[in-house]
């Protein structure tokens, strides 16, 4: 097989497909029919002059001969793949994991592959339930505090736009997981596009045939089960107890735990050495989608998917500000966890088809901000949260953009139209973070209208608060992914080694590979 990069393709040319046939005819001189695409990414970068371009990577069968390898961009193709580990010892107990998100997910089906038979814990319900709580607090503000948009069987991007992008490069593990997604239900595309994305609405069924899977191979997943204590003996994990009742024998705990378990992180201290950490916090603003489009695209955003974006910038005093976790054509919804705290996050289907585009604008802080005692970060995110609650009156703080600078409350919206899943109020939304927090919003707000037109119009709707954008603490551990208690695996983006989906789940890979080692 013989690797094509660098294949351009205007956006306009409707049949994609012989385009690229077309290109490799002119490349190898003989008509190809079958190619496999592996990659492919749109280069906007001079879109007002020459337009924007599919930019494609394919596979022809072709042998390696010499003539065909003096081509420019073609190579030879190697395949690589993830290659499950091999049982290296015997364990006197079933494995157990406690939170069953993207790293206790993955984890979890390594563990079961290789017939190892974990036992799951996850303090929330499965989906199907889970759901209809989520869609009964939207609705009706009533919260579980156990089974909402942070807790319960998927993990937090369950209710997110499913973004699978990461800064790990080149990883078979990253392929593994992108394989597994669609063997268990997603879009083949995710296997090549650059910024692959499943949407809430898919994710949710794929996350029901993976536990599927994982009970087939022996697997047993318990809902509704917190890890409320830990029994140590000589340094070694001894036990675990479920919900202050049940104890389980074990040498083999994997902590996936999830960014908002606080309680569990408080009960862990007892035993685990812990650190506090940087993480963001900051507001979600929404775009009419269609505006971003023309800026990222300009006149050919019509042939293309709904745009995203990447904007980045440091105050005059040295602070980082930057987007994340965007959701073209989203929701902004409320994601809180704990009664009288008030947190949101953004969520998109796969066809990602709102009208607008959220994004958190987050300002990085520090234990030079909150302080460096092991929960102070904790309790920094719950004061914001506490005061979003009080400023929203029970529901999402929201004001326009102008009114935020103005230090005042809104009135009414202008003329974009808020999309939310759940209640909103017109708030201060000054009045919920410290002034150098509102400060480095507002400058690097206004400094990204540079990057993309309008980004600072009046009219722009923020809401907070977004107070958990990475964990406030990690659980430490060393070279064999072990905790300074023995047995104990600290894992995923709870336990302060990942952000996002797919970094939690190839954490969770790296555990598992450890564990049967």
């Amino acid at each position: 097989m013989l690797r094509v990069n660098d294949i351009k393709i205007n956006v306009r040319n409707k049949d994609q497909h012989e385009s690229i046939k077309h290109h490799l005819y002119n490349l190898f001189k003989q008509s190809i029919d079958d190619f496999i695409i592996i990659k492919k990414s749109i280069d906007a970068r001079n879109k007002k002059s020459n337009g924007v371009y599919f930019v494609y990577e394919v596979l022809v069968n072709l042998p390696a001969n010499e003539r065909f390898l003096k081509i420019n961009n073609v190579s030879v193709y190697t395949k690589e793949e993830y290659q499950l580990p091999t049982i290296e010892r015997d364990l006197k107990n079933r494995p157990i994991i406690i939170g069953f998100g993207p790293a206790g997910l993955f984890c979890s089906y390594i563990l079961a592959k290789v017939g190892l038979k974990p036992i799951i814990f996850e303090r929330g319900k499965k989906i199907e339930e889970r759901i209809k709580d989520v869609e009964e607090f939207w609705n009706n503000n009533k919260l579980n505090i156990n089974s909402n948009i942070q807790f319960g069987e998927g993990g937090a991007g369950t209710f997110s736009d499913g973004k699978l992008n990461t800064n790990i490069k080149g990883s078979l593990r990253q392929k593994f997981i992108l394989e597994t997604f669609v063997e268990f239900g997603a879009p083949k595309e995710i296997l090549y596009i650059n910024k692959p994305h499943i949407g809430t609405d898919i994710l949710r069924k794929v996350i029901i045939n993976m536990r599927n899977k994982i009970i087939d191979l022996g697997g047993t997943i318990n809902y509704e089960s917190a890890l409320t204590d830990i029994i140590v003996k000589d340094n070694k994990l001894k036990s675990i107890i479920i919900n202050n009742k049940d104890e389980y024998e074990t040498e083999t705990l994997v902590l996936a735990i999830g960014h908002s378990a606080r309680d569990t992180f408080k009960m862990l201290n007892n035993n685990l050495t812990m650190e506090p950490k940087a993480f963001a916090v900051g507001v979600r603003v929404q775009h009419k989608q269609i505006d971003i489009n023309k800026n990222q695209y300009g006149l050919d955003h019509r042939f293309l998917p709904p745009a995203d974006y990447k904007l980045t910038y440091q105050t005059k005093d040295g602070r980082g500000v930057y987007s994340f976790c965007i959701c073209p054509g989203g929701f902004v919804v409320n994601s809180s966890s704990e009664e009288n705290r008030l947190c949101i996050n953004g969520m998109s289907n796969h066809e990602r088809n709102e009208e607008n585009a959220n994004s958190a604008i987050v300002v990085t802080v520090s234990p030079k901000d909150f302080g460096s005692n092991i929960f102070d970060g904790m309790k920094f995110q719950q004061d914001l949260e506490n005061k979003a609650f009080s400023e929203g009156k029970r529901l999402i703080p929201v004001s326009l953009y102008k009114d935020y600078k103005l230090n005042q409350i809104s009135t009414s919206f202008g003329t974009i139209k808020p999309i939310f899943k759940g209640g909103y109020n017109f708030a201060n939304i000054n009045n919920i973070f410290p002034d150098y927090i509102n400060n480095s919003l507002k400058e690097g707000i206004d400094y990204f209208s540079s990057k993309i037109d309008g980004f600072n119009n009046d009219d722009v709707i923020i809401a907070a608060v977004e107070a958990r954008t990475s964990s406030p603490v990690r659980i430490l551990r060393d070279d064999n992914l072990e905790s300074n208690i023995k047995g104990i695996y600290p894992c995923g983006e709870g336990a302060g080694y990942a952000g996002g989906i797919t970094s939690a789940a190839i954490d969770g890979i790296k555990v598992a590979e450890k564990i049967i080692k």
